[in-house]
């Protein structure tokens, strides 16, 4: 009997957006993003659902992040999962993006990941509207 791991019981279903492998390492699979926001997003998948491996994506993502920092490859990174349907999560499988960022690749970069909410990124903009106001 084959025990296949959620990882390619999530490929083999179709909903995997990611088929390019970059690397693969004992606990998780570095693929290019099959829909990118940047030039070098990457998706960390790890190869099984438990919050040790989880952690480990994000781990190996950020080490990832600073080694593209430091070769001149991006000024900076964003780090994200979407975790649930009401977080953006479309891909019933845990995956950690990276997204490498260049100076001038968006007019305001501001705020950075709090960009999930429109116009709540940049918190000094007058439009931004604090949740917890009443």
């Amino acid at each position: 009997m084959v025990i296949k791991t959620h990882l390619e019981q999530a490929q083999e279903q179709g909903v995997a957006p990611w088929t390019e492998i970059v690397k693969e390492l004992p606990n998780l699979v570095i693929y290019r993003d099959k829909y990118p926001v940047t030039q070098g997003h990457l998706l960390f998948v790890p190869k099984m659902v438990n919050v040790s491996d989880i952690g480990a994506a994000m781990s190996v993502a950020l080490s990832w992040g600073e080694a593209l920092k430091q070769q001149g490859d991006c000024d900076g990174y964003n780090i994200g999962i979407n975790m649930g349907p009401s977080a953006g999560q479309t891909v019933m499988y845990p995956h950690v993006h990276l997204i490498p960022r260049r100076t001038g690749d968006t007019q305001d970069p501001v705020g950075g990941v709090r960009g999930v909410i429109p116009g709540q990124a940049n918190y000094k903009n007058p439009g931004y509207k604090n949740p917890t106001d009443k």
